[in-house]
């Protein structure tokens, strides 16, 4: 029994040390490359579907960066869209393209439609955001700045701007906090790559015409592996900030974490093997990352199984004398409690506020519940669709 206890314990390592790893990476900041006169010009990209209540603040909004005005332009495709989004678009300033063809499924279906039929312009680069997402005045200088120092693919940081519209809202901010910490800055001060987040992100069009952009239900993940097969690392520049809205219910945020969790499982069903045997033959770090992310347990699966063994470990040594070294037992109490930390660690370095610490607290529900929905969506017989986000309301 030793030994199985001990084997568990050391596979269950594995994650959390490379957990710990990716957070201790992301102590390091990014600096950004010197400023300069403004010369890539940039084409930005929405897909709206019904988004009439936030569209227009919006295009507005981005309309006024602080860019050279005829170095950008703002593209809304409005994508079987039943509402007066098209019209409203275009009265704030972008060009509107309205598509009506095809199945509705999803923002990777209307982007690629998009992409297909103005790629051939003379933009340098194009920078995709959601139809909800209010972008910092300097996004544009700092995609300049990073391109001209030769990346190809920069994710922004991607904030959450509507903590206080409820409990699932300020947890996922605080969230998202750790997330961009850990998850992007780690990786990016390790060489690897960042998280595609769909939002807030920037690609050189000729890696758009030549990659494409993803399809699928969570066309990022899907692309992001793509990318990595194609040699290229996203980078990150937290600097570039923009912040979009979460969803304001548990029943709103439901059906997005369902569609996410079974558009990740799929998009890993057909990368994994061949992001280990690329890594593997090319002995490239950022391909070899993208495969144990394929592998590795989420970290509210890995919380749970943890807990579950340590309470089972527990009541064993409770029922009487048991052959289990006292070591080993504090062991596996110090690995939970470095997982329960882990989040706290993330919310220091990014100097948040008291109210990030008290939304975190409540962590452990979300952690059951997605884990719940993470059994639901693998045992479900029910193909999962794509289901609009309602923002603005």
């Amino acid at each position: 029994m030793t030994i199985a206890v001990a084997l568990v314990l050391v596979v269950l390592l594995v994650p959390s040390v490379y957990l710990y790893l990716l957070a201790l990476a992301s102590i390091r900041g990014i600096p950004t490359p010197p400023d300069r006169a403004p010369s890539h010009r940039f084409l930005i990209a929405i897909a709206a579907h019904d988004e009439a209540a936030v569209i227009a603040a919006t295009v507005e909004r981005l309309n006024a960066l602080d860019y050279p005005p005829h170095l950008f332009e703002v593209h809304v495709v409005a994508d079987h869209c039943a509402d007066g989004t098209a019209a409203i678009a275009r009265r704030a300033g972008a060009v509107v393209h309205e598509r009506e063809s095809g199945p509705r499924t999803g923002k990777g279906e209307a982007l690629s439609w998009l992409f297909a039929g103005i790629l051939d312009t003379d933009a340098d680069a194009v920078v995709v955001f959601d139809a909800d997402t209010r972008v910092d005045p300097e996004f544009l200088r700092i995609m300049d700045r990073r391109l001209a120092a030769g990346e190809s693919a920069i994710q922004g940081q991607h904030v959450i701007r509507n903590p206080q519209s409820g409990w699932f809202s300020g947890l996922a901010w605080a969230m998202f906090l750790i997330d961009n910490r850990f998850q992007n800055q780690g990786r990016a001060n390790l060489g690897l790559s960042a998280k595609h987040m769909g939002d807030s992100i920037c690609f050189r069009s000729e890696l758009l015409r030549r990659v494409g952009w993803g399809t699928g239900l969570t066309e990022d993940n899907q692309m992001r592996q793509a990318l990595l097969l194609d040699g290229v690392r996203i980078a990150y520049a937290p600097q570039a900030k923009g912040l979009g809205e979460a969803p304001r219910s548990w029943g709103q945020a439901r059906k997005q974490r369902m569609r996410w969790i079974g558009g990740v499982r799929k998009a890993r069903r057909e990368f994994r093997l061949r992001l280990l045997r690329e890594g593997l033959r090319r002995r490239n770090a950022a391909i070899l990352d993208g495969a144990l992310q394929s592998y590795l347990p989420a970290y509210s699966s890995l919380v749970v199984i943890v807990a579950a063994c340590v309470a089972a470990m527990l009541a064993v040594v409770r029922a009487g004398p048991t052959e289990l070294p006292a070591l080993l037992v504090w062991s596996w109490l110090l690995l939970l409690v470095a997982l329960f930390i882990y989040p706290f660690l993330g919310l220091v370095l990014e100097r948040a506020p008291l109210r990030a610490y008290l939304a975190i607290v409540s962590g452990p529900l979300f952690i059951l519940w997605r884990v719940w929905l993470s059994l639901l969506a693998r045992l479900g017989r029910r193909d999962i669709h794509w289901v609009r986000t309602q923002h603005g309301c």
